[in-house]
């Protein structure tokens, strides 16, 4: 039997955090789809002590040594020691990534993930920079909805949702970059799929979590100011826009408070209101002024087309304005292409076949960009 010894986090000098925290690692607090630790470890064995809560949708999180996508599970309730691997060869060194897999669950005030410590029988090296950063911002898609499951599951549960068998793993693996992602099922630029005018990730932005509601949520910091000067990305990657499209074939919504109607309109002839799709482009030439701020020298892509490119032309018409107003040429649209019916996944969203194809896509461009 192996002697584990046991290390809080704080205590681990290489280690490198994945996706955007708090910084604060007693103990370190997940909010983010594909975030997590990452480790490179000479042991036979290795656990990792974690903590979880829920009133709705349980977290989930995914394995990844070496490369390979080892294993997944939910995690319940409570404080717990889950066994990452064992019997392993001592004398080599294993690259370990414990990842969330799901979103933030912006309804639900008891939702949290935790990591306190990790115990082995071994030792800890460091892990390396890489050479490139890529920070997505997105929905559904981007939060890996549908990427993982059968076709015939249609069940709004966690279980279908895949950190790793996502565009933005694929990509950023593919190209060495470490990543962050931004992202909610259901939200957009403007509005929600619901018409929602709240559930727009732009004015969330500036916050580590903000999209979390509830006590709990603020107290954990997620409402805290996200430090930009501390991860500064070569490329940003916005996927939004298949949301704001929805909202056009949806029902109005009614703000509760004030009792004010938000809808996004069609014409009688199915064409959409220009009046509503100006709202649409103004949020769009609005967010990316919003990114170039916090980022003054990434690459700004907005990838569009997975779910339908119906709002295509208005993204590139709202991405042509900000370029006219702001002299600023690194600002691309970049068409990803649509599902099939070989490539869709659970919950009629892509799957990892749709991922891989819009990874390549937008790595043909990215390759570009970083002249790599």
């Amino acid at each position: 039997m192996a002697k584990l010894d046991h290390y809080n986090l704080a205590d681990i000098g290489n280690m490198k955090i994945l996706g955007r925290t708090t910084g604060y690692l007693s103990p370190l607090t997940l909010f983010w789809t594909g975030s997590g630790i990452e480790l490179n470890v000479r042991a036979s064995e290795l656990w990792v002590e974690i903590e979880a809560g829920h009133a709705y949708h349980e977290p989930w999180v995914a394995i990844v040594i070496n490369g390979a996508y080892i294993s997944r599970q939910m995690v319940t309730p409570g404080r717990k020691w889950l066994c990452v691997f064992r019997k392993m060869n001592g004398g080599v060194v294993k690259n370990v990534k414990i990842i969330k897999e799901t979103q933030p669950i912006s309804e639900d005030a008891e939702s949290c993930l935790q990591i306190h410590a990790v115990k082995c029988d071994g030792e800890f090296l460091p892990v390396p920079e890489r050479p490139y950063k890529i920070e997505f911002i997105g929905d559904s898609i981007t939060s890996g909805e549908g990427a993982i499951g059968s076709k015939q599951e249609a069940d709004w549960i966690m279980m279908w949702f895949s950190a790793v068998r996502n565009y933005t793993y694929m990509l950023s693996e593919a190209l060495n970059a470490d990543y962050r992602v931004i992202s909610q099922c259901g939200w957009g630029v403007y509005s929600g799929y619901d018409n929602n005018p709240h559930k727009n990730i732009p004015d969330y932005y500036e916050k580590v979590c903000g999209v979390i509601r509830g006590e709990k949520a603020a107290a954990l910091g997620a409402h805290n100011p996200y430090d930009f000067s501390s991860w500064q990305p070569d490329i940003v990657i916005v996927n939004l826009g298949t949301n704001d499209e929805g909202a056009f074939n949806n029902p109005q919504w009614v703000d509760e408070v004030s009792g004010k109607v938000y809808k996004q309109r069609k014409n009688d002839d199915g064409s959409y209101n220009e009046e509503d799709l100006r709202k649409f482009e103004n949020a769009v030439t609005s967010f990316i002024f919003k990114v170039r701020k916090y980022n003054p020298n990434t690459h700004i892509i907005w990838a569009y087309g997975m779910l339908g490119d119906g709002m295509m032309p208005s993204i590139i018409r709202a991405v042509d304005e900000y370029k006219k107003q702001a002299k600023d040429s690194k600002v691309y649209v970049q068409l990803l292409p649509d599902i099939t019916e070989e490539t869709v996944g659970s919950r009629f969203h892509p799957g990892a076949r749709a991922h891989e194809q819009a990874a390549k896509t937008l790595e043909t461009l990215c390759r570009k960009l970083l002249n790599c």
